[in-house]
Order: C-alpha cells, then sequence, then structure tokens
C-alpha cells in the first residue's frame, strides 16, 4: 500500500512466508494466499508485496526469458513488487533450514549471481512511477566467517562489486536499486557497531568510484533489534552518525519473557510454555539478559538455551527468542512478545526517510497451532490491519 506510513511510503508483506522453490510453485501461492490477503486489506488499489524468489527461481526467469510473465502477472492482479528479500537462498520451507539459510554467503561467488539476478528482475518490474528498488540480503554470513580474513575480504569485495554493478544500472538509466545488510543474531553483523565497522573498514574505504552507501545499506529488522536488547534510537542514531542509510524496514516481533517478573512457580511454567516453540526448521537464536543492562549470554537455538536450565535453581532475567510472531499478539499466556518494539520503529522512522516498509512474519507453520489462524491468508491480513490501525491512532494522537 502507498504512503501507509507517511508520504512516498510503501508497505507489504514478504512472501518468504509461501513455500516453493520454483516459479510454477511461487505463482500458485501468490494466486493462493496473496490475492486473498489484497482482497481483505486493499481490494480496490495495489497491494505491496516483498518478493522472495529462490535462486532456482530467478535463475530460470532470467535464463527463460520470463520475466515479463512475472511482470504482467503481478499488474493483472494489482500486486506492487517493490522489495525483494534475498536472503535465503535455497528452499526456505524444507524440513530442516536452520544454518543452511546463512548459505551461500557473500564470500561465495554464487551469492553475486543471485543478487544479480533479483536485480536484473527488479529492475523490470518496478513501474515508471516508482523508480526505487530495494533488495534485502544476509549479514555477511554466519559469525564465523569473521573469524577467516580471506572470506571476509572476498564478501567485502563482491559486495562492493554488486554496488559498482547497480551504480551503472543507474547510470544508463535503470531504476535506483539498493542492497540492504540485513543483521541477525548470530551473525558477522548482529549490531549496528558490527554494520558501522563493517562499512567503515571493508566497504567505504576501498571504494574510490563508487558511492558505497548509496547502494549498499541497512534492512533494519524489528526482531532482530530487540532479541539483541539493543536500543533502537541508539541504533539508528550509530547509522545515522555513520552516514549508512535504512533502506528497508522489516516489521517483525520476537518472543520475549521476563522471568524476575514472575514467582517461582510461574517461572516453570513460563519456561514449559517456551518449550512448545521448540521446532525442527528454522534457528531461533536465544539471548538471556539476567541483570537490565547487563550483560547478554547467547545460544544458537532456543533447545539449548532451555537445556542450560537443568542445573538451574529457577529462570531468571529476561529472555529474547529469535521467532517471529504475529505482530498483533502482545502476551502469549505467560509469555510476552517484543511488540512494542514496532511501535517504537514506526515513532522512530514516521518522518518518511524510509520508504520500504514489509511484515516479515515467515513463521506461520511452525507456530503452535493455538496461534495460528484458519487460512494464512487470514493471519497475514490481520497482521497488515493491526498495523495500518496503529499508524491511523498514532496519527489521530498526534492530531489532538
Amino acid at each position: 500500500m502507498r504512503d501507509a506510513l507517511g508520504q512516498g511510503t510503501i508497505l507489504g508483506y514478504c512472501t518468504n512466508v509461501h513455500a516453493g522453490a520454483t516459479w510454477d510453485q511461487t505463482k500458485a501461492n501468490l494466486q493462493q494466499h496473496a490475492l486473498a490477503v489484497k482482497q481483505r486489506v486493499s481490494p480496490a488499489e495495489p497491494m505491496g508485496i516483498g518478493l522472495w524468489l529462490s535462486a532456482q527461481t530467478a535463475r530460470e526467469l532470467v535464463q527463460e526469458n520470463r520475466i515479463e510473465e512475472l511482470r504482467d502477472f503481478l499488474g493483472e492482479h494489482g500486486l506492487l513488487a517493490y522489495t525483494f528479500n534475498g536472503f535465503p537462498y535455497g528452499d526456505f520451507h524444507q524440513p530442516v533450514v536452520k544454518h543452511r539459510v546463512y548459505e551461500p554467503d557473500w564470500s561465495d561467488p554464487a551469492r553475486v549471481t543471485y543478487t544479480k539476478d533479483l536485480i536484473a528482475i527488479l529492475a523490470r518490474l518496478l513501474p515508471d512511477d516508482q523508480r526505487e528498488g530495494s533488495i534485502s540480503t544476509l549479514p555477511v554470513g554466519w559469525k564465523t566467517i569473521g573469524g577467516d580474513a580471506q572470506r571476509l575480504q572476498a564478501a567485502a569485495r563482491n559486495l562492493r562489486n554488486v554496488a559498482e554493478h547497480l551504480q551503472a544500472l543507474e547510470q544508463n538509466g535503470g531504476p535506483l536499486i539498493h542492497v540492504d545488510l540485513e543483521p541477525e543474531p548470530g551473525c558477522f553483523l548482529e549490531r549496528a557497531q558490527d554494520v558501522v565497522r563493517f562499512f567503515t573498514e571493508h566497504l567505504a574505504p576501498r571504494s574510490r568510484q563508487v558511492d558505497v552507501t548509496r547502494h549498499l545499506r541497512v534492512c533494519h529488522d524489528v526482531c532482530h533489534t530487540a532479541v539483541m536488547f539493543e536500543d533502537q534510537t541508539d541504533t539508528l542514531r550509530r547509522y545515522k552518525s555513520a552516514h549508512i542509510r535504512i533502506g528497508k524496514v522489516q516489521i517483525a516481533s520476537a518472543i520475549r519473557v521476563d522471568f524476575d517478573s514472575l514467582n517461582r512457580r510461574d517461572r516453570w511454567a513460563a519456561s514449559k510454555q517456551l518449550g512448545d516453540f521448540q521446532e525442527a526448521r528454522y534457528l531461533h537464536q536465544t539471548v538471556v539478559q539476567q541483570q537490565v543492562g547487563g550483560p547478554t549470554v547467547f545460544y544458537e537455538d532456543l533447545p539449548s538455551a532451555l537445556s542450560a536450565l537443568a542445573d538451574a535453581q529457577a529462570p531468571v532475567g529476561e529472555w529474547r527468542v529469535h521467532f517471529h510472531v504475529p505482530i498483533y499478539v502482545d502476551q502469549i499466556g505467560l509469555v510476552g512478545t517484543t511488540q512494542e518494539y514496532v511501535g517504537q520503529c514506526l515513532e522512530l522512522l514516521r518522518n518518511g526517510e524510509v520508504g520500504h516498509w514489509e511484515v516479515e512474519t515467515y513463521a506461520w507453520e511452525v507456530l503452535p497451532d493455538k496461534m495460528k489462524q484458519d487460512t494464512l491468508a487470514d493471519g497475514i491480513a490481520e497482521e497488515l490491519m493491526w498495523l495500518l490501525q496503529s499508524v491511523a491512532a498514532g496519527q489521530r494522537t498526534e492530531g489532538t
């Protein structure tokens, strides 16, 4: 939806929630789910979608000259693909994804090829009155890449190569497209300070003929920031001070439990309820802060964090879990969410300096059954409507 979050903004939902590693599967999912969401949320006007295409699908569209087929399909059904999610490379809905979602990382030429395919597709999908597109991507790689100097140098070199490619595209009359690195818990870039350091030390100094920060930006995922206990005001200030732009915001909410606010019996009950969110497909990084403002302990996955409770007297501190739950939910029994971060982000970025927004709750299939809606489209539509109502309520409050 255009101008939903301010003048010049576009809002949609990310289609990585849908399975499908081929173009035919992707098209079928859009027909089944995206059109149903549109009918509920934006029946009379075009609806934005953050399109996810697997590397196989993107290659298929480029090599078989089927981009116009995709463009015609989207135009016919009133779907506006203004942004791509270029993070998951392969089948994002295979039985076990876990660490595979970070492969290939940015040191691998395959990541460059995939991203350039997405650029070629997006450049031809953008309508004439929308000359800016964005592609979110993984934050260089899983944290282990930082210990390999050669791979890290290769990753920076590949990203600079993509920036040069994007500059040439724009200079030759194409649209402005930026690739937006998405910090995530456990990755090489997981906090704002990591992003600033990477840009300062590895990207900008070695780029003499291209404005790196025009074509390489940040995808600010609200869920990821919350899981890392980052203050959003400080995060955005760090980016601005380093002249790093936010190209896209992903609206998402994480699981949160403040054990210190619960009595002993409820602490154990809450930890048992957390166990309901253990599942085999995705990685659910967990960060524990035992004292407000104190140091944090990082666990790669929720089961590891829960197993650490075996010798504990009772869970303590505040836990935050990288599990994208519906943004309209603020409490699930004794388990809470980081929904308040969504409101904070809307308040901080309401001036319109960020144009691209998308709701990204990809974990609907692996949610506990009691949290699921009758259909996937029902859940996605409720998220979008909740967000639009929240924005409208905030605007009414400002007007009083």
